[in-house]
């Protein structure tokens, strides 16, 4: 971070102390099949914004995914910037952003998650608001719905997220770790249209039994039962049962990926990324073999970011 105007906590302005700040953000996959709206872990892609004060909001994209977005105020980031800053009764100043990300948009990696988390940073530095990272995960829960985008975006790592009342809590597991690899399809599918397919109510039985898989996988998991974490992702009862009409690769893709050596397969979030994990060490050779059995999909042989989000 270099030289930002920061207000003393009545408002005015000290002397100039940084001007340009650089916001990274990591992508997150969500769910893991049956930890659902609550599981999440932080991706090597990374949304990264550089930002500085101005006369007015000029947006600036230097990806070309993001070249349709409002370039003003209007944009999504400016939003949360300044209604985040409104929360705290303070007036976001007007900033000049450059934006890039290597993040496919509306494929399931927690984009618009990243996009909020991005966007209470910015009024959190340029509103000298000194929000502690739980204060900036209690305003991107409320934002995004649930706290596991979110979560892993502001941590990094592998966290389970709740969301209860008015309390958000967040646990890192840091005994948990794999070799993820990203099976991206060029289509879309806007997290709207994968959550109209799910039911409105499920049963007590079938809740309990969907319970029982999402805690069997974070006990696999923490013990690094491989197949068995791997088992408990594919017996999902939440939401990949009906969200799976949507995707028509997907059962294709998942018994390549689990010949391949992949020890687990899920939707990623809402989809139609798929997220193919491995045992440490077994990543590369995962992603080599999907590359060379798939067409039609970018592979990305990723890592889990550890860091969540940065500000420099």
């Amino acid at each position: 971070m270099n030289e930002v105007e920061e207000p003393t906590a009545g408002g005015s302005t000290t002397s100039i102390k940084k001007q340009v700040v650089t916001v990274k953000v990591p992508a997150s996959s969500a769910n893991l099949g049956p930890g659902f709206d609550s599981v999440g872990v932080a991706l090597s892609l990374y949304l990264v914004l550089q930002a500085k004060r101005s006369d007015s909001w000029e947006i600036t994209a230097l990806s070309s995914a993001l070249k349709d977005f409002p370039r003003d105020e209007q944009n999504y980031i400016s939003q949360i910037a300044i209604n985040t800053a409104r929360m705290y009764k303070q007036e976001m100043p007007a900033l000049k952003v450059s934006i890039k990300s290597d993040i496919p948009l509306a494929r399931g990696l927690g984009s618009s998650a990243a996009a909020i988390v991005a966007g209470i940073e910015l009024a959190d530095v340029f509103c000298g608001l000194q929000l502690s990272r739980q204060e900036k995960l209690r305003i991107a829960t409320k934002m995004e719905g649930h706290p596991d985008n979110a979560g892993a975006c502001l941590f990094g790592g592998f966290v389970v997220g709740s969301d209860v009342g008015e309390e958000v809590n967040l646990t890192r597991l840091d005994c948990i770790d794999f070799d993820p690899v990203l099976v991206v399809p060029h289509q879309e599918l806007l997290t709207e249209a994968s959550r109209d397919v799910l039911p409105g109510v499920v049963d007590f039985k079938r809740a309990v039994q969907a319970s029982a898989i999402s805690n069997q996988l974070l006990a696999a998991l923490m013990t690094q039962q491989w197949e068995l974490a791997g088992k408990m992702m594919a017996a999902d009862m939440f939401h990949q049962p009906y969200r799976k009409d949507l995707i028509p690769f997907y059962e294709e893709v998942q018994e390549i990926a689990v010949v391949s050596g992949a020890f687990g397969v899920a939707l990623s979030g809402a989809g139609p990324s798929l997220l193919c994990l491995a045992e440490p060490g077994k990543g590369d050779a995962l992603a080599e073999s999907l590359q060379n059995a798939l067409s039609g999909f970018e592979i990305h042989r990723l890592k889990v970011d550890k860091e969540g989000c940065q500000i420099f």
